[in-house]
């Protein structure tokens, strides 16, 4: 039986929920930008596709630089009444705007499928993380500003596409909570219906929230080095964050720069296989289209027949497809590992890396086929990309050095503990590691010559939520660090003099393990 759309999830229906629940920030045409206290018909609208199966989708309205410099100065001022807020005003309000989240739930997680290709039960997860994140700093956060204050601007956030909810708008609203005014670009590959529903929900509220679109060039200056900013909070390749270093350098303004890493997964003198197996279909979530994905493994020689045996069982199970098919219209949404990657560009650009990879010497393990997915028929599946893994890439190849954000994995082989640690260490430096290793002494040994953030032992590690610190190590993190009572921290000032724990030059608080 050939599948079909899911009655009542089409993007139509999902931009008239919107319009519904947040007129003034959608119109027909078109998603507005914000700034000054009113949502506005500027910027430039840009043409934009689901990477579901290529719908038209809302593009993002991108404004020039001169108008960011206007809504930098708009939200200055704004920061300027809101840091004389109380602190149990702001807590009530910023509680407000969670109840209104929540009640919009499952709409903010149809745009994420749509906008993103997040499957249905991973785009609910990415709304839950925000709203139940964000009540827990509002419980927490008076032990947690005793004897701080607000910035003396507001928090300019640059953030990727890949969680809209449980990492940008979540951190937004802890710097609202914080006693700080709020910028935020939207993502330009994707997000900017779901985060600008998010946003508008919180404005409701009387949250002060700064939401502008258009492309880095453009509006990093502003963003970025604009005058009266108190805070930028990166998230991003590392690319881009060094383009913010650098527009920082010589500035002393706080900034929290997180950077991708190429984390890896080692295995060294183990036998729990079967354990491992299913870890190993665990990293498949979301096609690896998140900073703490684990694409390389590094496996001790002696026990790869063990390891590939483990390995190819997990990775032959994962579910790939359109996100909204199902086979009756009375069926639920299908529980799938990953949807389509952000767009065909991507795809098309991971397709090549392998092949190349291949031509010069990498042997493929597995090369998964789209025949295997789940589609609509005649659908476009440009964006789609099968599982692939592949033994010993050569090392002239983006995919044994960089983080490749899709579901391409490859496979290492050592011989020493030497050898162990070097491949592990491949990208100087990186936000998660795990060491699968039957003896603890022994995995802890290694564990702290590996330069990541958090090291898991027989374990994934992940960016984790409220109290959990998180940072990087390296070329991965740059400026402070986050989580829990850090993340408050990080937006806010204490005594004069006090050293924010971060990845800065001239200092480095290691993380606890």
């Amino acid at each position: 039986m050939p599948l079909v759309l899911k009655p009542g999830t089409s993007w139509s229906d999902a931009y008239e929920r919107c319009r519904a629940a947040a007129p003034e920030a959608f119109h027909d045409d078109r998603v507005l930008n914000r700034w000054g206290g009113y949502w506005r018909r500027d910027g430039r609208p840009a043409p934009d596709f689901s990477p579901v199966d290529g719908t038209a989708v809302a593009g993002p309205p991108r404004l020039d630089r001169p108008a960011a410099v206007k809504a930098v100065r708009a939200s200055v001022d704004e920061h300027a009444r809101w840091r004389h807020v109380p602190l149990g005003e702001r807590a009530a309000r910023v509680t407000a705007a969670l109840d209104a989240i929540e009640a919009h739930r499952d709409l903010l997680a149809l745009l994420l499928v749509w906008e993103i290709g997040k499957p249905w039960k991973t785009a609910r997860a990415d709304v839950d993380r925000c709203v139940e994140g964000v009540r827990w700093y509002v419980a927490e956060v008076g032990g947690m500003v005793a004897g701080r204050v607000p910035l003396d601007g507001p928090v300019s956030n640059i953030a990727s596409w890949n969680y809209p909810m449980s990492v940008l708008m979540h951190a937004m609203l802890v710097q609202a909570l914080a006693g700080n005014a709020v910028i935020a670009k939207t993502p330009t590959d994707g997000g900017l219906a779901c985060l600008t529903l998010a946003c508008a929900l919180a404005v409701h509220e009387g949250l002060p929230i700064t939401l502008v679109s258009g492309g880095g060039g453009e509006l990093s200056p502003a963003l970025v080095r604009g005058s009266g900013i108190g805070c930028v909070s990166f998230v991003g390749g590392r690319g881009s964050g060094a383009q913010v270093a650098t527009s920082l350098a010589g500035l002393d303004r706080r900034h929290v720069l997180e950077q991708e890493g190429l984390n890896c997964w080692g295995v060294w003198e183990y036998g729990g296989w079967e354990l491992l197996a299913g870890q190993i279909r665990r990293t498949f979530d979301y096609g690896k289209q998140r900073c703490t994905a684990y694409p390389r493994f590094v496996v001790q020689r002696s026990l790869f027949h063990e390891f590939l045996d483990a390995y190819l069982s997990a990775v032959r199970s994962v579910r790939f497809g359109h996100p909204l098919a199902v086979e009756d219209p009375g069926d639920p949404l299908p529980e799938l590992d990953f949807g389509p990657l952000i767009n065909s560009t991507k795809a098309k650009e991971l397709a090549d890396q392998v092949d190349e990879a291949i031509a010069r010497g990498g042997v493929p393990l597995h090369r998964g086929s789209l025949g295997e997915g789940r589609f609509l028929p005649g659908q476009d599946t440009s964006a789609y990309f099968a599982p692939v893994a592949l033994l010993t890439p050569p090392g002239s190849s983006p995919l044994f050095h960089a983080e490749p954000f899709g579901p391409v994995d490859t496979v290492v082989l050592v011989d020493t503990e030497a050898e162990f640690l070097a491949a592990m260490n491949a990208s100087n430096g990186a936000l998660v590691a795990t060491i699968s290793c039957d003896e603890e002494e022994t995995a802890r040994r290694l564990a702290g010559e590996v330069r990541a953030f958090k090291v898991g032992i027989n374990g994934p590690r992940s960016r984790g939520d409220r109290e959990e610190l998180f940072g990087g190590l390296g070329a991965s993190w740059r400026g402070a660090f986050v989580g829990g009572e850090l993340l408050v921290r990080a937006v806010t000032l204490g005594q004069e003099g006090e050293r924010i724990p971060g990845n800065f030059p001239d200092y480095t608080l290691l993380p606890r393990r």
